[in-house]
């Protein structure tokens, strides 16, 4: 929906919660009411009479704008289609990442060997794939809901796991910034629940941690990624060892929410924290 449309709409709801006609519009207006009918229907308004129709319902305009916002859903979701379309242009993967980053346009293009107009090409592309709002002098607002996933097993994980995972995982993890640990234990299926439960918990603190940091500099932030992961797994070697295969069934639901990037078969439980370029 265009913005055009977002006022008008938000318009109509004001107008209809007031009690306010379109000939009570069209007699404030000098118009007829078919009339006033056919620029709702076509959202033909000019900037004075959209003003016009706000003083009749004692509004200003900057408050239709507000309620105009606040009125337009936010995306907890894309479609595959949307994920796949993100993920066929590195560049405009890099964009999307960076400004659910909070950075600005100047950011980018100081950062990143992109011009300005091939990042705000990308932005547009990013508005119409209704990730962001792009507003004027490029003021991005993110139409993300606060519980944003990305779809299981969809085109962004599956990147992830084909091409982020292995570049992600191939360090010491011994510098400043960065943690890791492995540990391979036998869980009950209740005790596995529970683990997924803190886990969970703890992939919201870092989306919290992320949050806070938003008002922080932009230089003293640093690009940091956390991958958690578990599944009951044995070591191939060591399965290849078994005297007869362990084909007992897993009883027990997984979290809902507990993993944010399901990762490749062969791999297991783990937090891991690595710093990155900001």
């Amino acid at each position: 929906m265009s913005q055009t449309q977002q006022l008008v709409e938000t318009l109509k709801r004001v107008l209809k919660s007031k009690g306010i006609t379109y000939a009570q519009v069209g007699n404030h207006l000098g118009l007829s009411e078919a009339s006033v009918k056919r620029q709702f229907s076509q959202q033909s308004f000019s900037l004075r009479t959209l003003e016009a129709v706000c003083d009749l319902a004692r509004l200003e305009l900057a408050e239709l704008v507000r309620a105009a916002e606040a009125a337009q859903p936010e995306v907890d979701q894309l479609s595959a289609e949307q994920e796949a379309d993100l993920v066929a242009e590195p560049k405009r993967l890099l964009v999307a990442v960076c400004v659910l980053n909070q950075m600005t346009l100047a950011q980018i293009v100081a950062q990143y060997r992109l011009s300005r107009a091939e990042c705000v090409a990308q932005l547009l592309r990013l508005d119409r794939l209704q990730l962001i709002r792009l507003l004027p002098e490029n003021i991005v607002k993110l139409r993300i809901a606060r519980d944003f996933h990305w779809i299981p097993d969809g085109p962004i994980q599956r990147f992830f796991r084909t091409q982020a995972q292995t570049d992600f995982l191939d360090a010491r993890f011994d510098r400043g910034g960065e943690f890791f640990r492995f540990q391979h234990g036998m869980l009950t299926a209740a005790a596995n629940q529970r683990l997924q439960q803190r886990l969970a918990r703890l992939q919201q603190e870092f989306a919290e941690l992320h949050m806070d940091c938003i008002g922080a500099a932009h230089e003293e932030r640093y690009g940091t990624s956390v991958l958690i992961a578990m599944r009951p797994w044995e070591l191939a070697a060591f399965e290849s060892l078994r005297r007869a295969p362990d084909t007992r069934p897993f009883l027990s639901e997984p979290a809902p929410g507990a993993v944010a990037l399901p990762v490749r078969p062969g791999r297991r439980r783990a937090a891991r924290r690595r710093g990155g370029p900001a």
